[in-house]
């Protein structure tokens, strides 16, 4: 079985995602410079989804910072969001005062960003930022709100597909594929 012929179409190369990743990377290095001499900037990813981003960028940033996972949950093994999310694996990062970003694999309906930045101010964050790999404003059911002076990174607009690779997965396959394609509907139907 080669995953590649189970993609409808590639949207985003890995060439594409290099330069954008380069560019999210830059900004927020921009951004936090001035916050980081006193307290290293915490970087969380939303476990599994943006682990291969999360790996990336975090290797483009340049400020001292720490990192730390969450794990949650709203997909199960189906292509629509539940709409409860769950965490079932929290940070140990003492986030109290500090400015955090989560780094998430896409923003859909706004239900586990909500979750999860109502999670991190709820222990103290001093700000939260998102870095989302991509974002689907056309599916957003909750508009999330950020903490202090976060800011909202965006890598790609994404078109109301249901996309896989680069982490990303449909049943915990494709996300070894190196670029993000749509997948064909005969593989989730």
């Amino acid at each position: 079985m080669a995953l590649d012929d189970h993609i409808e179409r590639i949207l985003w190369t890995e060439a594409d995602i290099a330069a954008r990743v380069s560019e999210l990377a830059a900004q927020i290095s921009d951004d936090f410079r001035e916050h980081t001499p006193s307290s290293p900037l915490i970087l969380v990813g939303v476990a599994t989804g943006a682990f291969l981003f999360f790996a990336d960028i975090v290797r483009k940033i340049n400020l001292p910072l720490t990192v730390d996972f969450i794990r949650v949950g709203s997909y199960g093994c189906g292509t629509q969001s539940t709409g409860a999310p769950r965490i079932s694996c929290d940070i140990n990062t003492d986030v109290k005062g500090k400015h955090v970003v989560l780094v998430e694999d896409i923003v859909d309906t706004g239900h586990t960003l909500s979750c999860l930045i109502a999670h991190l101010e709820s222990k103290g964050a001093g700000s939260v930022s998102v870095c989302a790999f991509l974002d689907k404003p056309t599916r957003r059911k909750v508009h999330f709100q950020l903490v202090g002076d976060g800011k909202l990174y965006s890598g790609f607009e994404c078109p109301d597909h249901f996309v896989v690779g680069y982490g990303m997965d449909f049943a915990e396959l494709y996300r070894n594929l190196p670029y993000v394609g749509v997948l064909k509907p005969e593989h989730y139907n």
